[in-house]
């Protein structure tokens, strides 16, 4: 009887790829932290805090998400070994089984760039600021456009998004707009997203239609909630307050609600005129704080990486990472991972995740 390792069926990858990759996603200890936490949830006091239970119930989520998926991989690849142990010379079982190999095949190809979520905030929330950069009116309009493409992704994906803060364009566009996005593994997706967005088109703005070249910073945060995590002494922070202008929402306050915080060590400025009450302005600003100095530890963090490694690595989060051409070609190229596309306008309607795949993919095993 012929086994799976000379049928004429490649399970090899399948095999091996489960191999390789649960261990590196390191099943048993998922397993292990799930039912730690499914004892914790079953006490008594468990909801007494209820900010400290969301969040460990958000982890449990993550966790048994991450779980079943690569559950049911290896399941599925064994059933298929088993049916192999039989097939013998059945044409229609063989057919079937080459078919749920390559099936398999293309669900680890798939699946194989989740394994770089396992960084301690990658299964929350995000918070993203896009900043325009030199050139005017043509800049913040490429910002706004860059808005809306991540506010089109965020829905497809089924994320909650809230603009906290938005400074409007002299004449179009956007000069900054802050929001968070709020969704399963939200930041582990979208810190592929970090650095600098070039965009060639011909003009609106030009009466000549000549070429521009725009260029908008993407900044990316976790949201992270506690304050124990990153810690914010109190005479660090200078507090101003404002009037809403009401960019954030419909319904701000034409009061001094608006909070804007700037820290003193790294001169960090946040901002958020969003919620009605100042405190609530102040909350969120501050957690919007947290996270960009937890992404400028992670900064210097990739920074010595790369100088311990020796190798001419770019560790920072600022410079180029993909070009948008509009004019004279059509064509969308990541610099990193060298994925292109020729439809820059379905990704500018939201169409990341090639991108997003390619590059967490590149982190596995960093």
């Amino acid at each position: 009887m012929e086994t799976w390792e000379n049928l004429p069926i490649d399970f090899t990858y399948s095999r091996s790829g489960l191999t390789q990759y649960g261990g590196g996603f390191d099943l048993p200890d998922k397993v292990a932290q799930a039912r730690t936490l499914e004892e914790e949830s079953t006490a008594p006091d468990f909801w007494d805090d209820q900010r400290a239970a969301q969040q460990k119930m958000q982890a449990l989520n993550a966790l048994q998400e991450q779980i079943g998926v690569w559950d049911r991989l290896k399941q599925r690849t064994q059933d298929a070994l088993d049916l192999a142990e039989i097939a013998e010379d059945d044409a229609e079982m063989l057919a079937e089984l080459d078919s749920e190999a390559s099936s398999l095949d293309e669900e680890l190809e798939r699946r194989e760039f989740t394994l770089a979520l396992n960084g301690r905030y990658d299964s929350g929330g995000a918070i993203i600021s896009i900043h325009a950069g030199a050139g005017g009116t043509e800049a913040q309009d490429w910002a706004a456009m860059l808005q809306r493409m991540y506010l089109r992704w965020s829905e497809k994906k089924g994320y909650a998004t809230e603009i906290t803060d938005m400074t409007q364009g002299e004449e179009a566009g956007i000069k900054s707009v802050t929001i968070t996005v709020d969704g399963s593994y939200a930041y582990g997706y979208l810190q592929a997203e970090r650095g600098t967005h070039r965009l060639v088109r011909l003009s609106p703005f030009d009466a000549g239609n000549r070429r521009h070249t725009s260029f908008a910073k993407l900044e990316v945060m976790p949201i992270i909630d506690e304050d124990i995590e990153i810690e914010i002494a109190p005479n660090d922070i200078r507090m101003d307050v404002f009037l809403s202008s009401g960019a954030g929402g419909q319904s701000v306050q034409k009061n001094a609600t608006a909070v804007r915080l700037h820290h003193l060590p790294t001169g960090i400025v946040v901002s958020c005129q969003n919620e009605r009450s100042q405190t609530q302005n102040r909350e969120i600003a501050l957690r919007i704080l947290r996270g960009k100095l937890y992404a400028i530890e992670q900064e210097k963090i990739a920074a010595e990486k790369a100088r311990l490694k020796g190798e001419n690595v770019q560790a920072d989060f600022g410079s180029q990472i993909r070009s948008y051409v509009l004019h004279p070609y059509q064509m969308v190229k990541d610099l990193r991972t060298n994925v292109e596309t020729a439809s820059p306008q379905t990704v500018l309607d939201g169409d990341l995740d090639q991108f997003i795949a390619a590059w967490l993919k590149g982190q596995v095993g960093n």
